[in-house]
């Protein structure tokens, strides 16, 4: 009959995923949608990588725990506020305690981190490249942002800010329509534009779906090729399901129809990646091939200044905050978030930040777009930021101009 890939009439399970400051473990694929497979411990997640501790394991189940086993948990891994981890002993009298269960606020926890995975567990940084981990394989990844909004933020501070944000945006709202009437036949295009802002405050959310939706079959694709993979891996034919990101989609099909592969293809393809992924790419070509260079017009910014591109106006003095990894982030209220480059996963940390600086981009990236909704100064395009700019800082960013500033 051969594998019903070939058919393409087999139908695939989501990926298996843990919970707070959990790693994953890796258990057999089920057929059923609707079974998690949790494992526990204190701190990180690095604990359970290196066999430190044995974790708590649960199974879920329609969002209740039909089964579990209890480990002793002598150590924990903890993030360390000023960059890195460390070891720590866990008190005895807690050590076979129910890291879910049995703390304070737990079950809570539980239940929000399970319904935002169910929603947005499919997300990850670089998440248009499908071999990146998504946080419901890695929702350790989320435990930073958590951290920072706990220790930044008020409880319904979210509510708040937005509030606050709609404020003041109708109060810019009444300030332009009172100048706009002031222009010949004011009255009318007033009331013109006060309709137009309209719509696109109610229906400017919207663009995000189509984003969310392709985003969310990627996942569903990524653990259809996944299974396959695993299956390859039970028959001896593959070292590691992960493997399979080295072959093409039709490279992947032959193997699975045929049980037979060229090991020496996927060997050569991750020695080229390596070397790759330590390239810097220009910053312009075209379909030719060329390779456009230059250099910006510094015109009468502040000598040494750092020249790129203003996207969000206003200027803001603050720590800078240099993060490469998202996982990475270790952010206080009013630093200023300097990095390579930002996509959607990245927005829960503009809560915190008062201002950011990015290596590429323009005035439509994600970062751009938004530093605008938030209202904070914002300067993209600037060449080797993260290398030129030193964690913490003190820095000026000029977003009405373009410009940055170490002080």
């Amino acid at each position: 009959m051969g594998s019903a890939f070939c058919k393409f009439k087999r139908r695939y399970p989501f990926s298996l995923v843990c919970l707070k400051y959990h790693k994953r473990i890796i258990v057999p694929i089920t057929s059923n949608r609707k079974v998690l497979s949790i494992d526990a411990s204190f701190g990180i997640g690095e604990a359970l990588v290196s066999g430190l501790v044995n974790p708590d394991i649960y199974k879920v189940r329609d969002g209740k725990i039909y089964d579990k086993k209890i480990s002793t948990k002598k150590l924990a891994i903890y993030v360390v506020p000023e960059g890195g981890t460390r070891e720590g002993a866990i008190d005895e009298a807690k050590q076979n305690s129910q890291d879910l269960a049995q703390l304070e606020g737990g079950k809570e926890v539980t239940n929000s981190l399970l319904a935002f995975l169910e929603k947005y567990g499919m997300r990850c940084p670089g998440e248009i490249d499908i071999t990146k981990p998504r946080w419901s394989e890695k929702p350790t990844a989320l435990i930073p942002m958590i951290l920072n909004n706990i220790k930044n933020l008020e409880p319904n501070a979210s509510k708040m800010i937005f509030e606050q944000g709609r404020l003041e945006a109708e109060e810019r709202e009444r300030e332009f329509l009172k100048r706009l009437e002031q222009l010949p036949g004011g009255k009318r295009k007033a009331k013109k534009t006060k309709k137009m802002l309209s719509v696109l405050r109610n229906v400017i959310g919207f663009r995000e779906y189509p984003k969310y939706s392709f985003i969310k079959r990627f996942q569903i694709y990524k653990n259809a090729l996944l299974k396959e993979a695993s299956l390859l891996v039970e028959k001896g034919i593959l070292l590691d399901k992960k493997d399979i990101y080295y072959l093409t989609f039709e490279e992947f099909r032959d193997v699975v129809c045929t049980n037979k592969l060229d090991y020496s293809i996927i060997v050569k393809r991750k020695a080229e990646y390596e070397v790759y992924e330590k390239l810097t790419p220009p910053r312009v070509m075209t379909s030719d091939g060329e390779i456009i260079s230059g250099q910006y017009n510094a015109g009468n910014f502040p000598q040494g200044a750092l020249v790129g591109v203003a996207v969000s106006s206003g200027v803001i003095e603050g720590r800078a905050r240099v993060v490469l990894k998202l996982e990475d982030a270790v952010l206080e209220e009013g630093d200023i978030l300097v990095t390579a480059f930002t996509d959607p996963s990245w927005t829960p940390l503009f809560v915190a930040i008062r201002g950011l600086i990015t290596e590429v981009g323009g005035l439509m990236t994600h970062g751009a777009v938004i530093t605008r909704e938030y209202g904070i100064p914002g300067v993209v395009g600037v060449e080797n930021a993260t290398k030129l700019i030193k964690d913490r800082q003190m820095i000026r960013v000029n977003g009405t101009e373009g410009y940055v500033e170490i002080l």
